[in-house]
């Protein structure tokens, strides 16, 4: 009688392998928590609600600095008045979905909850699609406190003529806004005047932005270094936030017509 040894050996050695398969890098499937912005944005807004202030951390382009982001998390949380954490996108360098959830888990150690704008390195590959199921909508408001933080998609070179990015339609819908309460922020990944942004939209997009009321200051990522600028000579500052790997992150402070900033180098 013959015995069937192969067989035998391939049933035995099949749930080793099994438990070694990996999937694509940009296979997209998820474990762990997702809808991160909307989770976020449902402790931050009954929270803040009725205060006249508003106390928040903002860091950019963690990308592969996974180091240096758990330095700028332990520091925040030693910040206790600091309310949440705005990340200005840039989390991936390549888009993978690995990246994607190191970097989810180590911001999800913050103690306040979290927000997270996309950058263009995000959109590479399968990224947006897995932005989309993390954490939820490219260009999305909500409201902290005195303020309305406006979050937009600015990665015009990654979409090209498949999206409308900007989106001036959310813009509009933003400034249409009957509550005149509310000051306004604006933040982004990648500022006008950079590669990514289209430049035959800019003065368009500075004109349209100027129709939310209220109006602060712009916050921008990409670029890395620290930056605090007039870009189109109207009094608006664009102000940009160092990467992580520069282990420095920004703290603003805001209230319904006013605010200040501190620049956080650890």
């Amino acid at each position: 009688m013959r015995h069937p040894l192969p067989a035998v050996l391939a049933a035995l050695l099949l749930p080793a392998a099994c438990l070694r398969t990996e999937y694509h890098p940009y296979d997209g499937r998820l474990k762990g928590e997702t809808h991160v912005n909307a989770r976020s944005i449902a402790r931050i807004e009954p929270a803040l609600a009725g205060r006249d202030t508003v106390t928040f951390a903002v860091i950019s382009d963690t990308q592969r600095h996974y180091d240096e982001t758990d330095e700028l998390t332990d520091s925040i949380n030693h910040r206790p008045d600091i309310d949440f954490t705005l990340h200005l996108g840039d989390l991936t360098d390549f888009g993978m979905t690995k990246e994607f959830t190191l970097m989810r888990d180590r911001l999800l150690r913050l103690s306040q909850p979290v927000v997270c704008i996309i950058g263009n390195h995000d959109c590479l590959g399968t990224g947006g699609k897995i932005y989309s199921k993390m954490f939820g909508p490219t260009d999305f408001a909500f409201t902290a406190g005195p303020v309305r933080i406006v979050c937009l998609n600015t990665n015009s070179r990654e979409y090209g003529d498949d999206a409308d990015v900007p989106d001036f339609r959310f813009i509009a819908s933003e400034a249409a806004t009957e509550d005149t309460t509310l000051s306004t922020i604006v933040a982004m990944h990648a500022p006008p005047g950079s590669e990514q942004f289209d430049a035959n939209v800019a003065t368009l997009f500075e004109s349209e932005i100027h129709k939310l009321p209220g109006l602060l200051f712009c916050l921008n990522g990409h670029t890395h270094h620290f930056g605090a600028d007039d870009r189109y000579g109207d009094g608006l500052i664009y102000y940009t936030c160092p990467s992580a790997e520069r282990r420095t992150f920004l703290v603003f402070h805001a209230w319904r017509g006013g605010y200040s900033y501190e620049v956080v180098s650890l």
